[in-house]
């Protein structure tokens, strides 16, 4: 081979292997924008729920009308919670397998399963569409009938 060809030749590996590096880089930033993105819009939704569970007279411009602002207050507290995992999940933060100990530790609260009966149908619906989402809101939904309080009295 001649030392035109081989430098030739070096230089195309080199190429090809700086473009093959620059195009993971590009999809890891990618990656890491996205997670920046949900981050913020999960701080907003966070800071939001914040304010109207303990700020009565805001939670009362969003009370669904059939329910009393201080339930609401308590329900939208429980959210807050619920939305706090629901992040830890979707950035990785909670191990493969570790989900259902998290929701039955959620689902322990009387408010959470409040929360969860008035609302978990919602959350499905939001979850539609979104592989993870739905399997975390399988997994809530399972702890929330699984709880023992969840159960009816045995006669």
């Amino acid at each position: 081979m001649k030392l035109t060809t081989a430098v030739l030749a070096a230089g195309a590996a080199v190429s090809l292997t700086s473009a093959m590096v620059g195009a993971a880089r590009l999809r890891q930033d990618a990656r890491h924008q996205a997670e920046r993105n949900e981050a913020v819009v999960a701080r907003n939704q966070l800071d939001w729920l914040a304010q109207i569970s303990t700020n009565a007279d805001l939670a009362k411009l969003w009370a669904p009308e059939d329910m009393d602002v201080e339930e609401y207050m308590q329900l939208l507290k429980a959210n807050q919670l619920i939305c706090t995992l629901s992040l830890r999940d979707r950035l990785g933060f909670i191990r493969d397998g570790h989900l259902p100990f998290f929701a039955s530790m959620v689902m322990s609260s009387d408010v959470c399963r409040r929360y969860w009966s008035r609302f978990g149908d919602l959350r499905a619906q939001e979850s539609e569409g979104d592989e993870r989402a739905e399997h975390f809101t399988r997994v809530l939904g399972q702890a929330a009938k699984s709880h023992p309080q969840a159960q009816p009295a045995a006669a």
